[in-house]
């Protein structure tokens, strides 16, 4: 799935915070929390969009990822 312009400058923003609360192993600020929600919405919206064009990919990887468990 190709992402729109609009999305990769979105993600591209928010890689940032995703390094900061890694390197630090916390989170240390409120603009991080933020931007770690601003990134968990965006996530959930491209795995809408890409369950919606790949329902059963989808579907199989969950069941295998509760198999494994």
């Amino acid at each position: 799935m190709k992402l729109e312009a609009a999305t990769f400058v979105r993600l591209r923003r928010l890689a940032p915070v995703v390094d900061d609360v890694l390197g630090a192993g916390e989170v240390e600020h409120a603009d991080q929390a933020v931007g770690l929600a601003s990134l968990a919405q965006l996530c959930s919206q491209l795995f809408d969009a890409y369950h919606c064009h790949h329902p059963g990919e989808i579907s199989k990887v969950q069941l295998d990822a509760l198999e494994s468990q």
